[in-house]
């Protein structure tokens, strides 16, 4: 009984239409993230962006009054949000649901074109699960949004030869640049491979107009996101922040090499398993289009000296793909009927979703709202006591600011993680010169009235010993505990 139940569940695969698949997936992801909207932020980034949206939307170009280290692509996203929908939780992440159902999306279509809609579906499906869970990857991160663009781009490429087409997958390749642009490796690598794949077949008209359309596509959208700058006459803060300063962050901010190891040893050897035993054909373009994307995405880690967890979504949607493929070609996997262990894996899967909205339910039912976490409480708390809020500074929960309807200190205050990156302080003409200036021109100059901290938790990493050491030492003299609310201290300044 239960396999015939089990059965009729799984997708008739012959039959699936593309808008169904869309509908099937968009359903699916938005079942995963829904009990996430109700969140203050996931992750610190998130709340980074919101704010630099923020400040565009009240007429100011990113990186002019508060700045961060990503392309503008990304805070347009977040200012697009702002402008149609106001200041809402709720639409910047169902637009970030959406982002997610799109980019699992053209992960089928390719899964589909390379191999069949059972490859896709599965591979899409694994593509919304690996985009959603298994840490801080429930908001809307700039990967999520630069994917969404990346793998449109290179279907176009897999799918379709006419010029027009590589005109329009330059465009979407720019537009991932110009969201995350560490992906300029990724998309170098894809243009010199079918380059150099219709030299070697002496269509020389074809390389002629593909490098045409396709750079001019990516050019097209560059200028366009230096337009603004152009048009205002400061063209320096967009080079300055857009590519200057994230070249000179990967080289301060690296990791150790042991630490990117495992990932490259690991996907080292899945590579070297399929090309010995056949599992992937390599002479088939689309392989090879796909692995380059691959080997573009690690060169870019490599350079980047990184690899933070929510780094990866720049990597899964392709991968799976071809591991997809690989693993249907081992014969133990073709006479497997995994059905059954798909089935309960797909409810278990979603735990974290599970526990979420168990969580926004306990909440609804003991403070009488949905939304939940110190980005709403805090806020709310000084609104109720009637707090000064103008001269406020967030060392944590700084989502608290778009909430309050206030801004950061300083430029580096943006992200309190930026006030200890003083290596990318010339970038944004800052006039201090390290973190521990711009700490003692807050503290000793601006005087917030107001600090938020988290509780029991440093300021700063760890690694950022002199400035923890001054921050707790100055709060200590200066600032008393005000009130604490769930996992924050609202500090006052008392002298």
């Amino acid at each position: 009984m239960l396999r015939k139940v089990i059965t009729s569940l799984t997708p008739k695969y012959h039959k699936l239409k593309d808008k169904s698949v869309f509908l099937l997936l968009f359903a699916t992801s938005f079942f995963i993230r829904f009990p996430f909207f109700f969140r203050d932020y996931i992750d610190r980034d998130e709340s980074t962006f919101i704010l630099m949206g923020q400040s565009w939307v009240d007429g100011y170009l990113p990186y002019v009054e508060l700045w961060d280290l990503k392309p503008p692509i990304t805070y347009l996203f977040f200012a697009s949000s702002i402008y149609i929908f106001g200041k809402s939780f709720l639409a910047i992440r169902f637009l970030g649901t959406l982002v997610v159902a799109i980019t699992a999306f053209f992960t089928y279509k390719i899964g589909k074109e390379m191999d069949s809609k059972k490859l896709g579906f599965w591979a899409a499906m694994a593509c919304i699960a690996l985009q959603s869970l298994f840490g801080s990857l429930q908001g809307v991160m700039s990967e999520h949004i630069c994917m969404t663009f990346f793998m449109p781009g290179l279907y176009l490429l897999i799918k379709h030869e006419r010029i027009f087409w590589s005109g329009l997958s330059g465009i979407l390749m720019g537009l991932a640049m110009m969201t995350k642009l560490n992906m300029a490796y990724a998309v170098l690598l894809l243009g010199i491979y079918v380059l150099y794949r219709y030299t070697k077949q002496r269509e020389y008209n074809k390389a002629i107009r593909f490098s045409f359309f396709f750079a001019g596509g990516i050019v097209t959208v560059v200028l366009l996101t230096l337009m603004p700058y152009f048009i205002s006459g400061s063209m320096e803060v967009w080079w300055k922040s857009v590519i200057l300063a994230p070249l000179e962050y990967t080289d301060a901010r690296r990791y150790s090499v042991l630490k990117m190891a495992p990932t490259f040893l690991l996907l080292g050897l899945f590579f070297y398993y399929a090309w010995k035993k056949k599992l992937l054909d390599f002479r088939a373009p689309p392989v090879q289009i796909l692995t380059i994307a691959i080997l573009g995405v690690l060169l870019s880690f490599i350079k980047g000296g990184r690899i933070n967890s929510h780094y990866l979504i720049q990597l899964h949607p392709i991968l799976i793909i071809v591991v997809g493929m690989a693993v249907g070609k081992i014969p133990i996997f073709q006479k497997f009927d995994y059905r059954p262990y798909l089935f309960f894996l797909t409810l278990v899967v979603p735990l974290e979703s599970y526990l979420e909205y168990y969580a926004v339910v306990r909440n609804k039912i003991e403070r009488g709202t949905f939304f939940n976490g110190e980005g709403f409480t805090v806020p709310q708390y000084l609104v109720n006591t009637n707090t000064d809020t103008q001269n406020i500074l967030f060392l944590g929960y700084h989502i608290g600011y778009w909430v309050l309807d206030a801004k950061p200190p300083t430029k580096a205050a943006t992200h309190p993680s930026n006030i200890c990156r003083d290596e990318l302080f010339p970038f944004y003409d800052n006039p201090r010169s390290s973190s521990l200036q711009e700490l003692q021109y807050i503290f000793e100059e601006i005087r917030p009235k107001v600090i938020v901290v988290r509780k029991n938790r440093l300021v700063f990493d760890k690694k950022e010993v002199e400035e923890n050491e001054y921050v707790d030492a100055y709060l200590e003299k200066y600032y008393t505990v005000f009130a604490t609310i769930d996992k924050a201290e609202i500090l006052q300044r008392s002298h």
